[in-house]
């Protein structure tokens, strides 16, 4: 059951500021795209991202994407924000968030998986060793499998 169980929460990404991984001993962060730095497939960051990303970036904090969606959606996003990254990161199969370990030259237990589901982020983050940042999602979706996964995930936050 503790995998699933995030580290911190926060109600948004642009919430988590330099002091607060400073006084974690987190040094770098990987970033989930959909409904944690915008709503699902969209193209704009959310409000407030790309003044954060400034802000991590002036506080010299390492950020790399890790997605599990395809190249196409991801790597315009990226771009846009000036992020490296890494599509179909698998998560919550570890094989993205390694990639991102190994580019920051870090210990998985230094960096932390930022995101808003708990089956992927935050249980993939786990499985690494990395710390783990859960974030509300920007927006709900509403399809029968997203649904049933929020569903779960809100019994298993409730435990």
């Amino acid at each position: 059951m503790k995998l699933f169980v995030p580290e911190f929460c926060f109600s948004s990404v642009t919430e988590i500021t330099p002091e607060f991984l400073q006084q974690n001993q987190i040094k770098a962060l990987v970033l989930d795209v959909d409904n944690t730095l915008t709503t699902h497939g969209n193209p704009v960051p959310g409000k407030g991202v790309l003044a954060w990303l400034d802000q991590m970036r002036k506080a010299d904090i390492p950020m790399m994407i890790v997605s599990n969606n395809s190249e196409r959606r991801v790597k315009p996003f990226a771009d846009l924000l000036g992020l490296d990254y890494v599509a179909r990161g698998c998560k919550p199969l570890t094989i993205g968030m390694t990639r991102a370990c190994k580019k920051f030259g870090l210990a998985p237990q230094q960096v932390a998986i930022v995101g808003d589901q708990l089956f992927t982020d935050i249980l993939g983050g786990k499985w690494k060793g990395m710390r783990s940042i859960l974030t509300e999602p920007l927006h709900l979706e509403d399809g029968p499998f997203f649904r049933f996964k929020r569903g779960l995930e809100k019994r298993l936050m409730k435990k």
